[in-house]
């Protein structure tokens, strides 16, 4: 996504209308330069591409949009920037500093002082070690110093869609409020968009069901006691799933901050199925996260009749739907919930324990971290009607098999 610096807007009245590139000709070649360039600069500094960036813009009047371009090219989806030292620099600074003052502090005890330490670092770790190395690793943990050492191209046409994608995104790091209409669709849509909402942990009002579509308040960064950068990033991040979903509208209110006056003023931003835009996000379902995903791996090889699904059923609870994370089916017709609780703040975890105790399921197993502080939370779980499980760092599936062969 793009910082708040270069997201560009014009206002039409009360509703904020993000800058998108037109798949063109000319921004096509403006993104194949720019692609060129990572491209060439792989094995040199951050440093240098920079350098090479600002003297490719020059006087253009378009630099906002370049150096857009350029921020997405940087990110980790495409580019891969390492600190490449024999040691961690801290380490060798250290190392080079105690030598040379063992030494009278003269210019050219500086080369012997990096010879020393060179071959004994040669000896240390059983390959060979150039004064050049050490000299070079010496501050590579600087951002200007570190090495792109990979980057994997995008299409130009990829690229402008990530990037007028970015600049929608970057509204809604102002959002109080946003209303989101899911109208009827596939089932499976709705499941991989409450799955998304749930991944990021967004705080919302659900109200509707899947044969009439459901309608979604989203709570905004800045409607929260203390505006949350990070929060507002969440949100955004929920546009793209968003785009998987065949119809939709949503409407935000915005507390945006005029760049001439500097006060803040309402807006209004609104977006439905037809806008346009491209999702990066596979259309696949997501884990929601690597505890998941790291349980379904392990369960696969644990020798049971209990069936793991993850394709389970929405269960409507008043102002909100729970999605459990998996499901458990023996082949007698037994059926028994399971839902992870790791790491969230504290908002989430106090309502994911409210939707349990609102839902009624009594074949239902929680396994909840043990890094969860719950009584800071201000989270009671003692009437819920799940059976609990504890868990440290993996959630164990011989654990929750003793359950179900205990308990169901």
């Amino acid at each position: 996504m793009l910082p708040s610096d270069l997201l560009i807007y014009r206002q039409n009245g009360e509703e904020l209308v993000p800058k998108r590139l037109p798949i063109n000709p000319r921004n096509l070649e403006t993104a194949t330069t720019l692609i060129a360039l990572f491209q060439q600069a792989q094995g040199g500094t951050q440093g240098e591409l920079n350098r090479q960036l600002q003297e490719l813009e020059g006087d253009n009047t378009d630099y906002r949009i370049q150096r857009g371009l350029a921020h997405l090219l940087k990110s980790e989806a495409f580019s891969r920037f390492e600190v490449v030292s024999p040691l961690e620099p801290q380490q060798l600074r250290q190392q080079v500093f105690a030598l040379a003052a063992e030494a009278t502090p003269l210019p050219q005890t500086a080369a012997s002082t990096l010879s020393r330490l060179a071959a004994r670092l040669s000896q240390d770790l059983e390959h060979e070690i150039l004064p050049e190395q050490i000299r070079q690793g010496l501050y590579a943990d600087l951002s200007e110093n570190r090495i792109l050492t990979q980057f994997n191209a995008p299409t130009p046409e990829a690229l402008l869609h990530r990037y007028n994608l970015s600049q929608v995104q970057g509204v809604f790091y102002k959002a109080s409020q946003i209303q989101l209409h899911a109208y009827r669709n596939d089932p499976g849509e709705y499941k991989l968009l409450f799955r998304y909402l749930k991944l990021f942990g967004l705080m919302t009002y659900i109200e509707g069901d899947a044969d009439h579509g459901f309608t979604i308040a989203i709570d905004g960064p800045t409607s929260l006691f203390k505006p949350s950068t990070r929060y507002g990033l969440d949100i955004a991040k929920l546009i793209p799933a968003l785009l998987h979903v065949t119809q939709w509208s949503l409407a935000a209110d915005l507390r945006w901050r005029d760049p001439y006056t500097k006060e803040i003023r309402a807006k209004r931003f609104s977006l439905d199925s037809g806008c346009g835009l491209v999702s990066h996000y596979p259309p696949g379902k997501p884990f929601d996260s690597f505890l998941e995903l790291s349980f379904a791996d392990r369960w696969a090889s644990l020798k049971s009749d209990w069936r793991l699904e993850r394709e389970v059923d929405l269960i409507p609870i008043p102002g909100s739907v729970m999605i459990p994370d998996f499901r458990l089916v023996h082949p007698d017709g037994r059926s028994v919930l399971l839902e992870i609780v790791g790491y969230w703040r504290p908002e989430y975890l106090r309502k994911k324990f409210s939707q349990v105790r609102q839902s009624g399921c009594e074949n239902l197993i929680l396994a909840v971290s043990q890094r969860l502080n719950l009584e800071k939370a201000g989270v009671d779980f003692s009437h819920t009607p799940a059976r609990v499980i504890w868990f440290k760092d993996q959630l164990s599936p011989k654990a929750v098999l003793e359950v179900l062969t205990q308990a169901f």
